[in-house]
């Protein structure tokens, strides 16, 4: 009986969050694992009107920004996932929807990798207390990538993430905060916390059920 295929995928916006990822393949996720890790030259902007981000290739939003940013600022910090079955990309598609195109990309890890159920989000993490087995994935201060990052970081992993695929001009100049997002809007995703029921999750909840 020949294994079931299995992806790794990247995440840089609202499934960062282990609640928001868990609501939209529809299981627990015990089966995937998790760690920190970076996307080099590609840039994370706010999209107008939403609470959620869009990544561009650092070669295409640099025209937009119309000016040169620093290595650190044309990478984008998230987490990898592995562990992913079909069904579970199925849904993950559906809830990004065509402002997105799924890319294979090549992401670096940024810590040890552990299971998905070991890492939660705090409402309030306090500096400097995250651990290796409940690693913070997106730090406000994070270290700075060393220089050369290509070349000194953790050898690259090859996975699936959502590159903006609708129009640029929808995107904002200024970067999306994962903290800022969860501080002022995650209530409206969290199930449980007076979220779970938004348009984006109840189009894969349809795709459940057909």
């Amino acid at each position: 009986m020949a294994l079931e295929k299995r992806f790794s995928a990247f995440f840089y916006g609202t499934l960062l969050h282990p609640k928001i990822l868990r609501r939209v393949i529809g299981n627990d996720g015990t089966h995937l694992e998790i760690c920190p890790a970076v996307l080099l030259d590609h840039t994370r902007h706010k999209v107008k009107h939403a609470d959620y981000p869009g990544i561009l290739p650092y070669s295409k939003s640099r025209s937009m920004l119309g000016h040169e940013l620093e290595p650190e600022d044309r990478s984008v910090r998230g987490s990898l996932v592995l562990g992913l079955s079909k069904e579970d990309m199925g849904f993950l598609d559906v809830f990004e929807g065509d402002e997105y195109a799924r890319k294979t990309v090549h992401v670096h890890p940024l810590g040890i990798i552990v299971p998905l159920g070991a890492y939660e989000v705090p409402k309030h993490r306090v500096p400097g207390s995250a651990t290796e087995e409940n690693p913070d994935l997106t730090p406000s201060t994070p270290d700075p990538l060393p220089p050369n990052p290509a070349e000194t970081l953790n050898p690259p992993i090859q996975c699936e993430t959502y590159i903006w695929a609708s129009y640029p001009e929808e995107l904002a100049t200024e970067p999306w905060s994962f903290q800022e997002f969860i501080r002022l809007n995650g209530w409206k995703w969290l199930p449980g916390e007076g979220g779970g029921d938004l348009e984006d999750y109840l189009e894969v909840d349809r795709r459940r059920e057909m």
